[in-house]
C-alpha cells in the first residue's frame, strides 16, 4: 500500500542543497527522485542514484542508503557539492517528516542585560515551554551586567576553575544544563545566543551534523561583518586567526533541541588564565601564544563595536528566517529567578561534579 508523496531536503554545510521526493510502498522506497543545485557527472549518474534508492527499506539508515548509492555508481561518477550521505540524510528526513527552516517562525529576543545566571536559567525555562507548545521556536541573544564563569554540565569545578582567583575578581561559578567547556564571561567580552527548535528540524542528522546545521546562519553573519569563519567538528567555530567560539546542546525527551553558542569578542586573557585552570590551552586554541594580550578575534577582525555586531547579526538572522519580535514574559522571568534560587545558585547543583 502506497503512502502520500514525501519530500526531504538537506543543505550540505559549505555545499549544495539535496532534495528527495519519494513514496513508501509496502515498507520500501518507491518512485524516488533526487534533485538539487549540486553538480554531478556524468548526467546519467542521477538515474543511478535514483535506482540505488528504489526498493530500499523505508527504515534504512543513512549509512545503508549511502552504501547502496556507492555500490550502484560507476567509478567515474563525480559528485560535487554533495555526497551519498547527504542523499541518505535527505531520504531519512523525507521518511520521518522533518521540518525545514521555512516551516518555522522564530520568536526573537535581542540582547537584554541581566544577571547572567538568569540567562542560564532561561535556557531551562524556554526549552520546556517550546516542548509544551507554549512558545514556538526561539532565538535569543544574551547580555549581562556582571562576570560569571559558566561550566559545562559534566565538568569538575576544581579541575576547571581556580576558585580563589575567581573570588578575588568577584566572579561566580555556575553550572549550566548543557555539556561542553567553560565560558569566561565578563561584561562586553562575548557574543552569546541560544536557539530552541523542535527535534524534527534536525531529523536524520548526527549530533555533529546538527551542530553545523544549526549554526550555518552564523557563518554567513560572520562573513557579513568581515570574518571568514568555518565550522570545526564537533562544536567549534574558527577563523584563519584561531578559534572564535564553541557550541553546546541539550535535547529534551520529546526531541526539542536547546543549542547555544558563545563567541569571543574581547577577553582579558591574563584574567582568564588566572581564573580558568585550562586558560592557557584556551588561548592556544584561539591563536594566542602570549597571555599578555587580549583574546579579541571578533573585535579585531570586524573593527565593530559589540552592539553593532548584535544589530547586524539580528538583521541577518531575521532576513534569513521567518521571525517575529518577542520578549520574556513575567512568568518566564519569575520561573527563571526561582530556578536561580533553588538550583543554579545552590552548591548541590554547582558542585554535583566537585
Amino acid at each position: 500500500m502506497a503512502e502520500a508523496a514525501l519530500r526531504g531536503e538537506y543543505k550540505v554545510r559549505g555545499g549544495k542543497l539535496v532534495a528527495v521526493d519519494l513514496e513508501i510502498v509496502d515498507g520500501r522506497l518507491a518512485r524516488v527522485h533526487v534533485s538539487g543545485d549540486f553538480f554531478l557527472e556524468p548526467d546519467d549518474a542521477l538515474d543511478e542514484i535514483n535506482a540505488a534508492l528504489e526498493g530500499q527499506p523505508a527504515n534504512a539508515s543513512v549509512a545503508d542508503l549511502a552504501a547502496a548509492i556507492r555500490a550502484r555508481l560507476s567509478p567515474d561518477a563525480r559528485l560535487i557539492g554533495f555526497d551519498p550521505e547527504a542523499v541518505g540524510i535527505a531520504v531519512r528526513r523525507a521518511v520521518r517528516g522533518a521540518l525545514g527552516w521555512n516551516d518555522l517562525t522564530f520568536e526573537v529576543m535581542g540582547p537584554k542585560v541581566m544577571d547572567p545566571t538568569l540567562h542560564v536559567a532561561l535556557d531551562q525555562v524556554i526549552p520546556d515551554e517550546v516542548s509544551q507548545g507554549v512558545r514556538g521556536p526561539v532565538f535569543r541573544f544574551w547580555d549581562w551586567d556582571r562576570p560569571l564563569v559558566v561550566i559545562g554540565s559534566f565538568q569538575s569545578v576544581r579541575n576547571e576553575v581556580d576558585e580563589a582567583n575567581a573570588r578575588k575578581y568577584g566572579i561566580k561559578v555556575v553550572r549550566r544544563i548543557t555539556g561542553g567547556g567553560a565560558m569566561f564571561m565578563e561584561q562586553g567580552n562575548c557574543i552569546t545566543y541560544s536557539m530552541v527548535v523542535p527535534g524534527s528540524l534536525v531529523e536524520g542528522l548526527s549530533y555533529e551534523q546538527s551542530y553545523a546545521y544549526l549554526d550555518d546562519w552564523v557563518l554567513g553573519a560572520l562573513a557579513e561583518v568581515g570574518v571568514n569563519a568555518t565550522y570545526k567538528p564537533l562544536n567549534d567555530i574558527a577563523s584563519d586567526k584561531g578559534k572564535i567560539g564553541g557550541a553546546a546542546q541539550r535535547r529534551l525527551v520529546d526531541g526539542t533541541v536547546l543549542h547555544h553558542v558563545t563567541m569571543s569578542y574581547d577577553i582579558d586573557a591574563d584574567k582568564m588564565m588566572e581564573v580558568l585552570r585550562i586558560g592557557r590551552e584556551k588561548l592556544s586554541d584561539k591563536g594566542t601564544k602570549s597571555a599578555n594580550k587580549r583574546v579579541d578575534p571578533m573585535r579585531s577582525q570586524t573593527g565593530l563595536p559589540r552592539d553593532e555586531i548584535f544589530t547586524r547579526f539580528l538583521a541577518y538572522f531575521k532576513n534569513r528566517y521567518n521571525c517575529v519580535d518577542s520578549d520574556y514574559t513575567p512568568e518566564e522571568m519569575a520561573r527563571a529567578q526561582q530556578l536561580v534560587d533553588t538550583k543554579f545558585n545552590t552548591p548541590e547543583w554547582t558542585y554535583r561534579v566537585p
